[in-house]
């Protein structure tokens, strides 16, 4: 993240950049300055998920209850200390960073991959240098420090840029996070999450100021360096030249330098005495190789520049004003000028073009996503292009399909119920973009998924009546969409009389037991104790269960589940909330670790009371909430059987040999099986068809 190289420069070269501080006096010293406002720090939230993730298990699927605790620990000792919080989420990726992001889902998906053969080979879980953080963290994190009573927001575009000014127009006290594109900023101090000592509240200040002292720069050429060196808008590659030429300019007149914290000193050093001199400008247009990315250069410059800010490196008039997407970059109409902003950036103008014209339900779903609450709601409707980040998935395991795949009838259901209102329904709607992650896509491009139409009597209502209306069946038409974007209306009257968090837990595997065959009665066991023994297990008692060995199986198992919490998030959202938020979240149904115990103790044979903890009430919920889901799957025509029936004519560990029956959402089996998850796989460009029910265990991706 940030500037390339910075980070390791400002640790081994230039140390002095880097000052402890105590937010405890920095605070004190706030509110004697400003008396009458609180100190606030705004928190970048994405970069400190893996700080505030400290459970021991983390491959299992998440500690939803420590987690929390975490969290809640994390936020009381601020408050204590009278420092206000504000954390910012990134609320999408922009356009110019989307390769940057490809890159790093690529790069984590080849660590997804060392970590399932370790567990193949050792039966463990992996040390903490192959951590990688739970399916759905940051999801769940906006709605857990909700919860908490926080000042949440989900950012418009790039979150760095939105925290630096907010930083700026708010005279907070600081930024805390992890990214080194906020020594880059021209903003409040930037302080180290990695560094914080939540007891002492002690932490690392990086300060700027002295950063460009050492450098021999001054504060507006910094985003000049970082375009230099490469960040996440400019290629590392696209000025590896010009790098070279200056380090070697460098380094011939300095005897025993270290070349590579240098790079950094020889670019500094090229732009305060070769770019200032009365031909820079000229230099740098003759030294860089810009050809076509010339635009993307200035774009990255003007992209540090929070607002009211102007650089000395971009050439300004007030009456020549170019926007590129949300950014305002100054242009020159002096002939004279050297630098101005090229005129190809003209191509890069452009107003917003949303997928629907109701103003007024775009600004209701825009309120929501900045207030953190909802999930890729406004991205469909403003965009029509969503994503969804790495999983913890086997790409060796053939028999348990992605979950990209797993829910995707139910995004597309979600599509036609956002989209239509302005398209005469699905049919006409466009195709949503979906960069999803899973094995052996190349995300060369993004899946091309056609909304899909519900069954609805009356038809699907509009956005209108289902966010808007305040009639008394209003949110009874609310929960008949949300169980008819999952494809359980049949089940409607059992499932509404069920209390939370069972009903959500019993919505999920009946959708996932109806979509995969490889789904056996060992699963439904295992998902169903754990949530039952849940509820009455402690942070504490949670995190000190041990695992005879971890099963790559139960792994996925457990990401999948988790993953379909997510969805529901999408589908409750886009429904106008007909259930609470809080229903939906982990820490109420699901614990890794605890999943993965009855997992294997479910595996094994054991009995029904065994894995409720010999508890009597607890096993008639259990035998209760099983019965619902296997009745629901039975009506639709999935009878859950138990591993012991199928194993031996399985071609993979779960699956099972020869055609399977796929029903689509009109009741017509298709016996061509594997071929939908074929079709999905890689390359594939356009998804429109109504997807199989069900998929059986052979299928698999194409790799």
């Amino acid at each position: 993240m940030g500037v390339r190289g910075l980070h390791g420069f400002v640790g081994s070269s230039c140390p002095q950049v880097c000052t402890e501080v105590n937010f405890r006096e920095l605070a004190e010293q706030h509110r004697s300055e400003h008396p009458g406002r609180a100190p606030t720090i705004v928190v970048d939230a994405m970069c400190c998920l893996r700080y505030w993730y400290t459970p021991e298990s983390w491959v299992c699927g998440g500690q939803w209850k420590e987690y929390f605790s975490v969290l809640e620990d994390f936020v009381r000792t601020f408050t204590a200390a009278g420092i206000r919080l504000v954390f910012f989420f990134d609320g999408m990726v922009e356009q110019d960073k989307r390769d940057e992001w490809v890159r790093r889902r690529l790069k984590n998906g080849r660590e997804i991959a060392r970590i399932f053969h370790y567990l193949r080979a050792h039966g463990e879980q992996p040390g903490r240098s192959m951590f990688f953080i739970p399916s759905g963290l940051a999801v769940f994190t906006r709605f857990a420090l909700k919860t908490l009573g926080q000042d949440t927001m989900c950012s418009l575009q790039e979150a760095d840029y939105e925290v630096a000014a907010y930083g700026r127009q708010n005279g907070c006290l600081g930024i805390l996070g992890e990214d080194t594109d906020y020594l880059i900023y021209d903003t409040c101090p930037y302080f180290s999450i990695s560094e914080l000592c939540l007891d002492s509240l002690t932490t690392i200040m990086l300060c700027r100021q002295k950063l460009c002292a050492s450098l021999g720069l001054s504060l507006p050429d910094l985003p000049l360096l970082a375009c230099l060196l490469g960040n996440d808008i400019v290629p590392e590659g696209t000025f590896e030249t010009f790098r070279y030429k200056c380090l070697s300019s460098y380094t011939s007149v300095r005897e025993n330098c270290d070349k590579k914290g240098s790079v950094v000193f020889a670019v500094a050093d090229h732009i305060s005495k070769v770019l200032r001199s009365h031909q820079g400008e000229r230099k740098l247009e003759e030294m860089l190789p810009l050809g076509p990315n010339k635009a993307l250069f200035y774009k990255a410059m003007a992209s540090y520049l929070l607002p009211g800010q102007k650089s000395p490196w971009i050439s300004q008039t007030p009456k020549a004003v170019t926007t590129l997407d949300k950014q305002e970059v100054p242009m020159s109409s002096d002939p004279e000028s050297k630098q101005e902003v090229p005129t190809n950036l003209e191509p890069e103008i452009k107003q917003q073009v949303t997928m629907v014209s109701d103003t007024e339900i775009l600004e209701v779903a825009r309120a929501r996503h900045v207030q953190a609450e909802s999930y890729l709601v406004y991205s469909i409707l403003t965009s029509g292009e969503v994503e969804c980040s790495n999983t913890l998935e086997d790409a060796l395991d053939r028999a348990l399909p992605s979950q990209a795949f797993v829910y995707r009838p139910v995004r597309q259901r979600v599509y036609s119920l956002l989209l239509a209102d302005g398209h005469g329904g699905a049919g006409s709607c466009p195709a949503v973009r979906e960069w999803f992650v899973y094995p052996g896509n190349p995300l060369r491009h993004p899946d091309l998924v056609r909304p899909l139409q519900m069954s609805l009597p009356g038809g699907t209502p509009s956005l209108r009546q289902l966010w808007l209306s305040q009639e008394p069946g209003a949110q009874a038409q609310r929960v008949e969409v949300l169980l008819a974007c999952l494809d359980l209306s049949a089940s409607r009257e059992e499932l509404q009389a069920l209390e939370s968090p069972f009903r959500t837990l019993c919505c999920l595997l009946i959708y996932l037991f109806m979509q995969v065959d490889a789904l056996c009665l060992e699963d439904l066991h295992a998902f169903l104790a754990q949530a039952l023994c849940l509820q009455g297990k402690s942070a504490g008692q949670l995190a000190d269960l041990q695992l005879d060995h971890v099963d790559p199986r139960a792994v996925q198992l457990g990401s999948l589940l988790v993953r379909g919490l997510t969805t529901l998030v999408l589908v409750n959202s886009a429904c106008g909330f007909p259930w609470r938020t809080s229903e939906l979240m982990p820490w109420n149904v699901f614990d890794g670790k605890l999943f993965h115990e009855k997992y294997l103790q479910s595996a094994r044979g054991c009995s029904a009371e065994a894995l409720v903890e010999q508890s009597r009430s607890r096993l008639a919920r259990f035998h209760q909430l099983k019965s619902i889901v296997c009745k629901a799957c039975l009506g639709e025509g999935r009878r859950i059987v138990s591993q012991q029936l199928w194993r031996p004519h399985h071609t993979g560990r779960w699956g099972r040999q020869g055609p399977g029956s796929h029903r689509t959402s009109s009741g017509h089996s298709r016996s061509s099986q594997g071929q939908y998850w074929r079709d999905q796989g890689p390359g594939s460009r356009h998804h429109e068809s109504d997807p199989w029910r069900r998929h059986a265990p052979s299928s698999g991706w194409s790799n």
